[in-house]
């Protein structure tokens, strides 16, 4: 029996880790059904393989009846399954076979399909697939998508929460217009790198500062940085992945956080992030990757007059955010941020052990922000992190969502 067998095609080489190696080695089965979500499932494929993925997709005949598997086909670079063969396709990626996938993901799924899985019904391709990964321990994830009122069937919730019980994930649905909706692309992918990722951060409390600051000079002013909060959530949501407990400390940013299980909270000023810590019981890891302002204006009332020939300012240190962590958690693992612009490497370096010193820090992450690719709102980052005994990591250019796994790779051994 020779089994499945993946193609070589073009597009594989194209795209495949363009983004990150997050999910690199790692063989993904994406089982399609019959919803009109099956629309989804070209863009969240090219993006598995872009964090490093191969996938194979298998389709009910429902799912084929709303799309073509043609172009399945292109995106996966994959032939695509549409019936079990004398291969025995389900048992060659699903079985007790040395080249298994790691994942079965049902996404889009119907409520038919989870009700099928939940009975052990296997009379489709799809749910024969479940059945094995089921009877081998093969990871499943499911994505539903239906109509708000099937999925509030207590029927279909009783059949979730079986399958929950057994050891599948679900993720999602949104809720919205009056459906729950496929969850996001962002939010299948990090819950699939999550499934993939080792949980040692488990039973750990990490607590992440991110996003700018902003000192208001009147009612509709402020001062602030360009800092779009991007490497503070790549952070966070590694962590969680990692089975950690997160709290999100979120400046004022418009990005979005794509995993449900983080817990946000919103801050401006460094006093509203001091005041959030206060409510905090217990931290295991606080990384401060809000880029918070050094000084800060007195707010006038009103809007300041623009007709003003010029406007003079004072300006007054900010409370530092750090120390008081340090105060009130003496025993926390704490990672500093240490950005420079237009200084040289040892420059920057220096600095960054001087600031790890004096704030009594157990990591410091240096990196330089006013390069081009690098730095505030860019997607991508190069750091050099140092520990608090002399040694230097250095982490060359990658996207942020990875550099948060290299990071984290780094300090969790560490920690107690």
């Amino acid at each position: 029996m020779s089994g499945y067998k993946p193609s070589i095609h073009s597009s594989k080489f194209e795209i495949t880790a363009t983004k990150s190696q997050l999910l690199a080695e790692k063989k993904i089965v994406i089982g399609m059904t019959g919803s009109v979500a099956v629309v989804e499932i070209v863009k969240l494929t090219r993006e598995l393989m872009r964090h490093g993925a191969e996938v194979v997709i298998a389709m009910t005949k429902a799912a084929l009846d709303l799309i073509q598997p043609a172009l399945l086909e292109w995106a996966s670079g994959n032939p695509v399954i549409t019936e079990l063969t004398g291969e025995i396709e389900h048992v060659h990626l699903c079985g007790e076979h040395p080249d298994k996938a790691d994942l079965l993901l049902i996404a889009p799924s119907t409520a038919n399909t989870i009700g099928k899985i939940a009975a052990g019904i296997d009379d489709t391709v799809v749910t024969t697939f479940a059945t094995t990964a089921l009877g081998t321990g093969v990871p499943i994830a499911i994505v539903p998508a239906m109509h708000k009122t099937m999925y509030n069937n207590p029927i279909v919730i009783e059949n979730i929460e079986k399958l929950k019980k057994i050891g599948v994930t679900f993720i999602g649905p949104r809720m919205e217009e009056g459906k729950a909706k496929i969850a996001t692309t962002e939010e299948i992918i990090e819950g699939v790198i999550t499934l993939l990722t080792p949980n040692d951060l488990a039973m750990k409390k990490v607590v992440v500062a991110a996003g700018p600051t902003r000192s208001w000079l009147d009612d509709v002013r402020f001062i602030s940085n360009p800092s779009s909060g991007k490497t503070g959530i790549a952070l966070a949501l590694e962590a969680a992945s990692r089975g950690a407990e997160v709290v999100l400390l979120l400046g004022p940013t418009t990005e979005r956080v794509p995993n449900q299980n983080i817990t946000i909270k919103r801050f401006e000023t460094p006093e509203e992030l001091i005041n959030i810590i206060n409510e905090l019981k217990t931290i295991d890891l606080y990384i401060s990757a809000a880029a918070i302002g050094d000084y800060q204006t007195i707010k006038k009332e009103g809007k300041i007059p623009s007709k003003q020939s010029s406007l003079n300012l004072q300006l007054a240190p900010t409370p530092k955010v750090i120390k008081h962590v340090k105060t009130k958690f003496p025993k926390t693992t704490i990672v500093g941020f240490k950005a420079e612009a237009n200084v040289s490497r040892q420059t920057l370096i220096s600095r960054a052990k001087k600031s790890l010193v004096e704030n009594g820090l157990d990591f410091v992450v240096a990196n330089f922000v006013a390069k081009e690719e690098k730095g505030f709102a860019t997607e991508k980052n190069a750091v050099i992190l140092i520990t608090k005994d002399g040694k230097q990591h250095d982490i060359p250019l990658t996207s942020k969502r990875e550099l948060a796994k290299k990071i984290l790779t780094i300090i969790a051994p560490l920690l107690d």
